[in-house]
């Protein structure tokens, strides 16, 4: 099972500091291959691994793993606890923000006229 929010950490980072998945991989000493399967979520690192990448991007194993991270610095980096959650259908873990928790319910709760206007309004 794939954690959605290392996974897209693992990409933004990489992208935002204009690394190319063959360079990150060099860093790491792995293959361009199994760096791709940490991002696409097909394959989890491991705890060493995980330290590793954190200290290339300077941040937090818990920032890495739980919180949404960018080039520029962690978003909510002070916002918490986060609600951990799994994706129906593959069991992929995320982790939420009460206020995500809160607008996710909001929209299961709404109408259909409503969901059709907040998917449009986020391009879904």
């Amino acid at each position: 099972m794939a954690n959605i929010q290392l996974s897209a950490n693992l990409k933004r980072l990489r992208t935002d500091h204009d690394y190319t998945q063959t360079k990150i991989a060099k860093m790491l000493n792995i293959s361009r291959q199994a760096y791709s399967n940490y991002e696409t979520g097909n394959r989890s690192p491991d705890l060493d691994m995980l330290i590793r990448i954190a200290d290339i991007y300077h941040v937090t194993l818990e920032q890495l793993i739980t919180q949404t991270c960018t080039g520029n610095g962690v978003i909510n980096e002070k916002h918490g606890p986060y609600l951990t959650g799994k994706m129906y259908g593959t069991g992929d873990s995320i982790y939420l923000t009460a206020e995500e928790a809160e607008l996710l319910t909001r929209f299961r709760n709404a109408e259909k006229d409503e969901r059709h206007i907040i998917r449009k309004i986020l391009g879904m």
